[in-house]
Order: C-alpha cells, then sequence, then structure tokens
C-alpha cells in the first residue's frame, strides 16, 4: 500500500508492559514513504497525547522503535512492530 506524504494514518494495537496490564492504545502518525514513519500523537488510558518531539529514534529487526516527549514533558518508548502490524507502548521513561 502506498501512502502520500501528507497522509495520516491511525493504527490501533495493543499495551504490553510489565506492570502496566493491558490497555489500548492509538497511535496518529506520519507516513511518507513508508509506514510509522514517526508518530505524531496517541491515545493511552483514556488521555491523548501529543508528541512535542521524537527524541531518539532507531530499528530492530522487525520493529521501529521511538522514544519521544510529549507535550506535557513526559518521555515514553513507543514501538511498532512491522509483522504484527501493532504498536506498543514500552513504557513511560521519565516524567
Amino acid at each position: 500500500m502506498l501512502y502520500s506524504k501528507s497522509v495520516t494514518m491511525v493504527k490501533f494495537g495493543t499495551i504490553k508492559t510489565k506492570g502496566m496490564g493491558l490497555s489500548n492504545l492509538q497511535v496518529n502518525c506520519y507516513s511518507g514513504h513508508i509506514y510509522a514513519e514517526r508518530p505524531k500523537s496517541f491515545l493511552w488510558q483514556g488521555k491523548e497525547y501529543e508528541v512535542e518531539q521524537v527524541e531518539r529514534a532507531w530499528q530492530e529487526p522487525g520493529e521501529r522503535h521511538f522514544q519521544v516527549r510529549t507535550g506535557d514533558n513526559k518521555f515514553f518508548r513507543l514501538c511498532y512492530n512491522e509483522k504484527g502490524k501493532q504498536w506498543s507502548l514500552i513504557g513511560l521513561v521519565r516524567s
């Protein structure tokens, strides 16, 4: 599937984190030549977080990882699993 530079896609996933249980995660991301180039915002535990800045981004086999800073100055790690086509929230890094 091809996405133009201006297309924003929403992908649903499940959070799989230690101590946080299972919750719904909805990620709004920028998708240019590939899906999930960078997250723009996410909805987690009934609260929407706007991504102010992607502090760090890296790839591992089959996964794209992002450490992001939100508008309320919290830091999260998000991961997109390419094979499972799911987002997960690795955890709150610091607040």
